[in-house]
């Protein structure tokens, strides 16, 4: 089992995936964002984006995926979430595939892969074992990320498993993927402006990377392409797209919605890797969560 500690935040969503793990309750004290006030005092978070010292947008901020996107955890189903025409599906934690109407667009060897993985019950997904997360389970994750932006560089660092991804703004070309490139859990990710949306492209992935808890695959052949856009103070839309052709037919862009986590601030989250039994639901799992260590 892996217990994460975490005191931001305690999220039913996480029932599923974090069986036993601990949360401790808390909150930074007298913590208050910085912002736009309503008339009553309050942070308005329907105000309008603010802006970084070089005019572009500011994503700077704590924030979490909306309910669309967390799903029920599990990647057993549960019913896709309603979208305007023309929008693209909302990524789901569980089943990224969710929201299409024949699920993702699978080459041969991608849906064998995702299958024999969610057959394993998702054993080996790497949330299960403290590794690094694939970059679309980071988007999704119940637990909170906080973006710092910064001249040339944007931190996204990630409370699922203390990840820490950096996104280069500062004109960085993309490294030609091949053997001489080291793969990297979250590639090479470089970022542009396009008017007030961050256009970010990322190379140079791992082949074992999960998309999701059911084990929807991306390879070294992948590429990943986001565009973050603060729509207001407190909502910020992510729309990503995949194309890998080792692992899909053809690309699938997904939306990631995220909201503003007002007046508290990241808190340490430690994972231990046990034996990955919230991952198993099978007998033998339960009898090896329940025997003596």
């Amino acid at each position: 089992m892996k217990s994460n500690n975490n005191s931001s935040i305690t999220l039913a969503a996480l029932a599923t995936l974090l069986a036993g793990a601990t949360l401790l309750p808390g909150q930074w004290p007298e913590h208050r964002t910085e912002g736009p006030r309503t008339e009553n005092g309050e942070l308005d978070l329907k105000a309008p984006a603010p802006k970084a010292p070089d005019g572009h947008p500011d994503l700077s901020g704590l924030w979490q995926p909306m309910r669309p996107n967390r799903g029920n955890g599990n990647g057993r189903g549960g019913g896709a979430p309603s979208r305007n025409q023309g929008e693209p599906p909302a990524a789901q934690f569980g089943d990224l595939g969710a929201g299409f109407e024949k699920g993702l667009p699978y080459t041969e060897w991608g849906r064998q892969t995702r299958d024999q993985r969610k057959a394993n019950n998702s054993k080996d997904n790497p949330d299960a074992h403290c590794r690094p997360l694939g970059p679309m389970q980071l988007h999704t994750h119940p637990f909170e990320k906080k973006i710092v932006q910064a001249p040339g560089t944007i931190v996204i660092m990630y409370n699922a498993n203390n990840d820490v991804r950096q996104i280069l703004t500062n004109a960085q070309a993309l490294p030609t993927v091949g053997p001489e490139l080291a793969p990297w859990w979250y590639g090479y990710s470089v970022g542009k402006w396009d008017g007030d949306t961050l256009v970010v492209t990322t190379v140079g992935f791992r082949d074992d990377v999960w998309l999701d808890v059911n084990g929807s695959p991306l390879t070294g052949t992948g590429k990943m392409v986001e565009r973050f856009t603060r729509l207001n103070f407190g909502t910020l839309q992510i729309d990503v797209t995949i194309e890998d052709p080792k692992a899909y037919t053809e690309p699938f862009t997904v939306r990631v919605m995220q909201q503003l986590m007002p007046n508290t601030e990241l808190f340490e989250s430690v994972c231990e890797d046990r034996d990955a039994g919230h991952y198993l639901g099978d007998s033998e799992a339960k009898q090896k969560a329940a025997a003596p260590k």
